[in-house]
């Protein structure tokens, strides 16, 4: 093996142990998760924050959630450098799980509780072009 190809084993090879390092240490300190059933609204209203991945797009979307009391919520998307978008709809909770109609997308959440009591949402969803998102969000406020 030429020297080149050492050099570029060991860069492997470090990045390797440092990402099991990484995962370890992640796992020991965020502890698991655990589904919440969300039996009403209000359980989940307030602000959410986090990142929003669909299909179309390689670079993720920031996200904030607002969902009110009524079950309505607003949504702002903030993608570099092509700038915000928003929109709104409507969250019921149907068996512990919150479905999620909106403008221009649909989906389904899910609240999960880290050891600390943290809670945290899942979302999966179809925009109305039919590409696929997801997105990971935590709670603000």
């Amino acid at each position: 093996m030429t020297r080149t190809g050492l050099r570029s084993l060991g860069a492997v090879l470090t990045a390797l142990v440092v990402g099991f390092a990484a995962t370890l240490f992640g796992c020991a300190s965020f502890g698991p998760v655990t589904p919440v059933a969300v039996s009403d609204i209000k359980e989940v209203t307030g602000i959410w924050k986090g990142v929003l991945y669909t299909k179309s797009e390689s670079e993720p979307s920031y996200v904030t959630l607002t969902i009110r009391e009524d079950g309505s919520y607003d949504v702002l998307y903030t993608q570099e450098p092509i700038g915000t978008s928003r929109g709104r709809g409507k969250i019921v909770v149907r068996e512990g799980r919150l479905i999620i109609e909106g403008e221009r997308a649909r989906g389904v959440g899910r609240v999960l509780r880290d050891s600390a009591g943290n809670l945290t949402m899942e979302v999966d969803g179809t925009l109305s072009d039919n590409s696929t998102l997801s997105a990971k969000l935590s709670r603000s406020n």
